[in-house]
């Protein structure tokens, strides 16, 4: 599997991460977004007119143009330079590093990406607009921790050029349901702009380990949407839309492996606290309890002999990554490995509203109330909520 970043040093290279399938179960491939719909009805009705397939064909067409075209001036190529080492037969040489990936504009001067777009710390960001204007003054807001499996961003544009930058509509990625159709737009392999593909929603709640090519550095990611939308390779940190043109997720990572059609992204609900409380501080505050997690399913239920079937199961220390963090809110309000989580402050923990979306709905310095299940009983526990540590 692959983190879908584009980067190359003095010589053309491929930013290639192993994606792990821990806990991962993906779902048999989902048919093509006009086709796939198009089959269904066939079948349903036994035959299909053909005119009325060029209708259904056409107004598919028409709908896809109309979304790339109203999103399509929200989303920018993110630019990174930065230094490498690299070996070579004279040692360890310094050279250039080049990496580029996708964000869009959340506000009139804020754009969200994926930490691992702009991880290098002394890089320099750069962004390109639809119409090609390059905007040089930019600088990162904040990142999430790399052992956050939220792998967000944010960039703040200093100079704009004149520009008005035209925010992406959020959507609710609550109501998304599997099969429901999205677009993904992005900076493909890193220099086609703004490259628009289809598909639908194939499931949620994914959990997977993604790490660069070398296998040097694996980071967990939880809570993603998969979907068989074309997501290459620049795409990272790009928007998944809805029909209506509304960001529903963040494209984050890809299958490899020989997989096709199997791309991840953050649901927006993940995410949108976070971009409100970044547009009010000016900063990234995110808080968080500090837990890993597994989302229950049915399935995971079962492998885990786990009467419950839905919450956030606090999945035991594993790889040398220890379930509760250290000297976090979880840790110091007693939680403990093996707990599922089932409510925050009365709210379900399930496939549509995960512990991480739940918990971003408040902020730092919130005293939140925790259902948990363990050792066969339902307990209440409280929880004061602290901001993520940053890198």
């Amino acid at each position: 599997m692959k983190r879908p970043n584009f980067s190359v040093l003095t010589e053309a290279r491929t930013r290639v991460a192993a994606l792990g399938t821990v806990f991962l179960i993906l779902v048999s491939a989902a048919a093509g977004f006009v086709g796939g719909w198009a089959g269904s009805r066939a079948n349903q009705k036994g035959s299909f007119d053909t005119s009325t397939s060029k209708q259904i064909i056409s107004s598919e067409s028409e709908l896809i143009s109309s979304i790339a075209k109203d999103a399509g001036p929200s989303v920018v190529s993110v630019n990174v330079m930065g230094k490498a080492n690299r070996q070579s037969f004279f040692g360890i040489q310094s050279v250039e590093r080049q990496s580029a990936g996708t964000g869009f504009i959340v506000s009139g001067d804020v754009i969200v990406t994926n930490r691992h777009v702009v991880s290098d710390v002394n890089g320099q960001v750069s962004v390109t607009l639809d119409d090609g204007t390059e905007l040089t003054e930019v600088e990162v807001i904040g990142r999430t921790s790399q052992g956050d499996p939220l792998d967000v961003a944010f960039l703040r544009v200093k100079d704009t050029k004149g520009k008005t930058l035209k925010p992406l509509k959020r959507g609710d990625s609550s109501k998304m349901e599997v099969g429901g159709k999205v677009v993904a737009i992005g900076n493909a392999l890193g220099q086609f702009q703004n490259s628009v593909t289809t598909g639908i929603i194939s499931g949620y709640g994914r959990s997977v380990v993604a790490g660069d090519e070398t296998g040097s550095s694996t980071e967990t990611l939880q809570n993603l949407f998969q979907t068989d939308a074309a997501i290459n390779q620049g795409n990272s940190g790009g928007p998944l839309v809805n029909v209506s043109g509304e960001v529903i997720g963040i494209n984050t990572a890809i299958a490899g492996e020989g997989a096709e059609n199997i791309g991840f992204a953050i649901p927006i609900n993940d995410v949108s606290a976070l971009i409100d409380s970044v547009l009010a501080k000016g900063k990234l505050e995110r808080p968080y309890i500090g837990v890993r997690y597994i989302s229950l399913t049915d399935d995971y239920a079962y492998e885990f002999s786990l009467p419950v079937k839905r919450g956030a199961y606090v999945a035991p220390n594993s790889d040398g990554e220890t379930s509760i963090l250290p000297d976090s809110p979880a840790s110091k309000a007693g939680l403990k490995e093996k707990d599922v989580i089932t409510k925050v402050n009365g709210e379900d923990v399930n496939e549509k509203n995960s512990l991480t979306s739940l918990v971003g709905k408040h902020k730092v310095g919130d005293e939140v109330t925790l259902n948990i299940f363990r050792d066969g009983k339902d307990q209440q526990i409280k929880v004061t909520l602290e901001a993520a540590p940053q890198q």
